[in-house]
């Protein structure tokens, strides 16, 4: 993926947005937990009172809790609380809160500064406990309704039994003890002696509670809409991103592909460009899309988890170290099996699509030799093939899914069986142990997220480099730093100069010592028995391939030196193959020369020999043409892509064995009428049939890879052996003499 890398430079922006929104919902999510905490702690359980000093209490009560302080915190208590004065403004805003308020009872100087008093008054409620706990009998049994009436007959029971001997030492005793307690173990016990003190003034606490679940609710709202809002924002961020990229590298590939010469097309097959240009680039994108997304959430979140876990019950820390054992071991057994099946899984595509396209394109030809079923047997092997492969990595994932929420549901099960012990024993509050349950959950999908990124980043990895080739595949006809320009005012000569040819990995040479001259106004011909290497002559003028040895000119200028755009601009080509485009006979004309006009359409037609089929056709030069010209006959391809040709009124024209799909009839009337619309240009002709050539100016004779002869058809027939055999083997006595 790394070697891709610059294809995210455009987007760089995107991608950061996209992490910092992802680590916004993460941060986000990691915080709602908090808040569920929140409503089952303070809201249901401590009846939505957050604190343990209270804003007021009445002045029994206050002496009553002061009783089990220690002096330290007494003096902090009188440092925070004030009696309030009858009749005060203060006192009467108050009373609205706390209706039974009278004067003489204590209020808080300053409610956001409480620390200290918070602190004295969760370790005097935690010793008032301990002293109900201590008397034991009939005070221990009723303490909790004794400390929730809180009234006159309580208090004086229990100041009745502390003057009883042994009393003071009680008291002490539990002083001293909460003074050392944790304040976690504090806090609650506090919270609840507040609550009581305010049914005492007459405040509604069912209020204070609806109130508390309301705040704390509509904050969990809020932030679940601000993480949807994240979510959705980084979701469109790496939508951009991928389907950016994946069509950048298209581009690329396609535009790389279209530069390829013959060498490097045949590096490639068809069918696994087509594959890397479509498959590949789409897994990619979906890694960016899907993936990356994964890629960057997973470890926030269980980082994230783990650490907020741990922060909420350090005790079942244990928990968490088995499922990330658990996980770990299932995620490496997956990655072991499964990876190699991923890095096989592109291969079978492109061998089902080259099954695929051979069936497709040489459908004729299995019929012809009925050979449907061995056909249809390659298919079926290569389908088989992808389908077993696929169907391993698929079973993987299935037997994954069912694992990970065995874990997930066996690790709850721990937290709440070991974590309800901890209930018990007040060391764990209801609200920390869901809190640390749904922390758990995000730490395990975290690396179920992980475990996916183990399937999509090597099989989005493997298809990055099978796409890396090709954009890093360097062209072996290249163009030249600085290259020189064409003048062909006057025509254009080529030259070749001691030619010799070999293909790439070959041992020998195609083509051997070939020097001939092609001038402008003539037409230079070339024959000989197949594989002679004539095509593969007439390929290294426009640069197709590069001569092994010697040099091919172009007004005197080797071709190596010039620019492929303006070399090739030079040259109107017909393949031995005829092939058009999907559009029309007009678009496929046009492609030899864009801004064509009706005339030179129509001239070029007329000097084809395709005027007559084409104004047979319903839409005339506006008939539509199927996809590789199937709906015309092979004689028409040919005569269309010569007129494609004579459309770029170029100074060179190649036809590489262009003249044999047609009839002799048209092959002379096309010859003829070809000799004057390029009377002023070169003219290359390969061919099979000597009556094709044998009014050409100069003819090449060649024989395996070597030039057998050059002349005119008449000093051929003298003075070259081979010559004059393929023309015996072609023409009557009449003709040869």
């Amino acid at each position: 993926m790394l070697k891709l890398k610059r294809y995210l430079k455009p987007y760089l922006a995107l991608l950061l947005a996209s992490v910092l929104l992802l680590f916004g919902q993460a941060m986000l999510e990691l915080t709602l937990p908090n808040y569920m905490s929140d409503i089952v702690n303070i809201g249901l359980q401590q009846g939505g009172i957050t604190e343990a000093a209270p804003d007021a209490i009445g002045a029994e009560e206050m002496s009553m809790m002061q009783m089990f302080m220690a002096e330290e915190d007494k003096a902090a208590v009188q440092e925070a609380y004030v009696q309030a004065e009858e009749g005060s403004e203060q006192l009467a805003k108050l009373q609205e809160t706390y209706p039974g308020l009278q004067g003489g009872d204590w209020i808080l100087k300053d409610p956001d500064n409480r620390e200290a008093a918070d602190l004295a008054f969760s370790r005097a409620a935690y010793a008032f406990v301990n002293v109900m706990t201590e008397l034991g009998g009939e005070q221990a049994a009723g303490s909790e309704e004794a400390a929730g009436e809180l009234d006159m007959e309580a208090m004086g029971s229990m100041l009745a039994a502390l003057q009883q001997p042994g009393g003071n030492e009680i008291l002490e005793k539990a002083v001293s003890d909460a003074a050392v307690t944790p304040e976690s173990m504090l806090s609650q016990t506090g919270v609840v002696f507040t609550k009581l003190f305010y049914t005492q003034l007459g405040a509604d606490t069912d209020a204070i509670q609806t109130g508390y679940i309301w705040k704390v609710g509509l904050q969990m709202l809020g932030l679940t809409i601000l993480l949807t809002a994240c979510a959705i924002a980084a979701g469109f961020c790496l939508a951009k991103l991928g389907a950016g990229v994946g069509r950048d590298l298209r581009r690329d590939v396609f535009a790389k592909v279209t530069y390829f010469n013959n060498a490097e097309m045949d590096q490639f097959s068809t069918a696994s460009l087509i594959t890397r240009s479509t498959n590949d680039i789409t897994q990619i994108q979906n890694f960016l899309s899907m993936g990356l997304r994964m890629l960057c959430f997973a470890p926030i979140m269980g980082i994230g988890g783990l650490i907020m876990g741990l922060s909420k019950c350090l005790s079942l820390a244990w928990v968490l170290a088995l499922a990330l054992i658990i996980m770990l071991g299932l995620i490496l057994v997956l990655f072991s099996v499964a990876l190699p099946k991923f890095k096989k899984m592109q291969h079978f595509i492109d061998q089902l699509n080259l099954v695929s396209r051979e069936e497709l394109s040489g459908l004729m030809v299995v019929r012809a030799f009925d050979n449907q079923e061995f056909m249809q047997g390659r298919f079926d092997k290569a389908n088989r093939d992808l389908t077993g492969n696929t169907l391993f990595v698929n079973r993987a994932m299935a037997v994954m899914m069912p694992v990970m929420m065995l874990v997930m549901n066996g690790i709850s099960l721990l937290i709440v069986w070991f974590g309800g012990h901890q209930i018990a024993e007040s060391s764990l509050q209801v609200g920390d142990m869901m809190a640390f349950i749904q922390y758990a959950m995000q730490v395990i999908m975290s690396f179920l997220f992980i475990s996916m990124m183990f399937i999509m980043v090597p099989r989005a990895t493997v298809s990055a480099e099978r796409v890396n080739e090709i954009l890093a595949t360097q062209n072996a006809v290249a163009d030249p730093e600085s290259p020189k320009s064409l003048d062909l005012s006057d025509g254009a000569v080529v030259e070749f100069r001691d030619v010799s040819f070999r293909y790439e990995g070959a041992d020998d040479n195609v083509l051997e010592h070939i020097s001939f001259t092609a001038k402008p106004g003539e037409t230079t011909a070339f024959i000989g028995s197949t594989g002679s290497g004539k095509s593969t002559l007439v390929n290294l003028i426009p640069r197709f391939y590069d001569v092994t040895e010697g040099s091919v000119t172009v007004d005197g200028i080797n071709v190596k030196d010039l620019n492929q755009k303006e070399l090739r601009d030079a040259i109107g080509y017909v393949p031995q193959k005829g092939l058009l485009f999907s559009g029309t006979i007009a678009s496929n004309l046009r492609y030899g020369d864009e801004n064509a006009g009706e005339d030179l359409l129509q001239e070029s037609a007329d000097v084809a020999q395709a005027t007559e089929f084409i104004s047979e056709l319903p839409d005339g030069f506006d008939t539509e043409i199927s996809q590789g010209g199937t709906n015309v006959s092979g004689g028409q391809r040919q005569r269309l892509s010569i007129a494609r040709a004579l459309v770029k009124k170029a100074p060179i024209y190649i036809f590489d064995d262009t003249f044999s799909a047609l009839d002799f009839k048209t092959d002379a009337k096309l010859r003829k009428a070809l000799k004057g619309y390029t009377e002023n240009a070169t003219v290359l002709i390969v061919a099979q049939r000597v009556s094709t050539i044998m009014h050409a100016e100069q003819i090449v004779v060649l024989d395996e890879g070597r030039v057998a002869g050059i002349g005119t058809h008449e000093e051929l027939l003298k003075n070259c052996p081979t010559y004059r055999e393929i023309a015996e083997s072609q023409l009557s006595k009449e003709e040869l003499a």
